[in-house]
């Protein structure tokens, strides 16, 4: 498997949060602000995107595939609205999946989750 790089490597969960294979940058697991609005949620999993993106000198306007995991799909236009703001019309293709999650932050903590695929040419 010469050639793939994986880091943010999480030993106790078994993930990468980052795996660089060919052109491609995986990411797995964006979150940020967890218990707060779902507002802030989906900016801090967007930046949790970037910081990540930064480490692989790339930034949101390489990326390509977004899955987005929403406890209430009734949050899809405000998750919309703030794509937006943060893609600026360089959209990625985007599959948004509703889910509940088993998380440490309990029933009212995590509502917003990211994993993405960029391109690095």
């Amino acid at each position: 498997m010469s050639g793939i790089i994986r880091m943010d490597v999480n030993e106790e969960c078994a993930y990468s949060g980052i795996v660089e294979a060919g052109d491609y940058v995986f990411l797995s697991f964006c979150v940020g602000n967890v218990g707060g609005t779902i507002e802030e949620q989906v900016h801090g999993a967007l930046d949790d995107m970037e910081r990540r993106l930064k480490k692989v000198n790339l930034s949101l306007q390489n990326v390509v595939k977004v899955d987005v995991l929403l406890k209430d799909p009734w949050n899809i236009p405000i998750m919309e609205k703030i794509f937006k703001e943060r893609f600026g019309g360089i959209y990625p293709a985007r599959k948004t999946i509703q889910t509940e999650f088993g998380h440490a932050g309990g029933p009212e903590g995590l509502h917003v989750q990211m994993d993405a695929i960029a391109y690095k040419k």
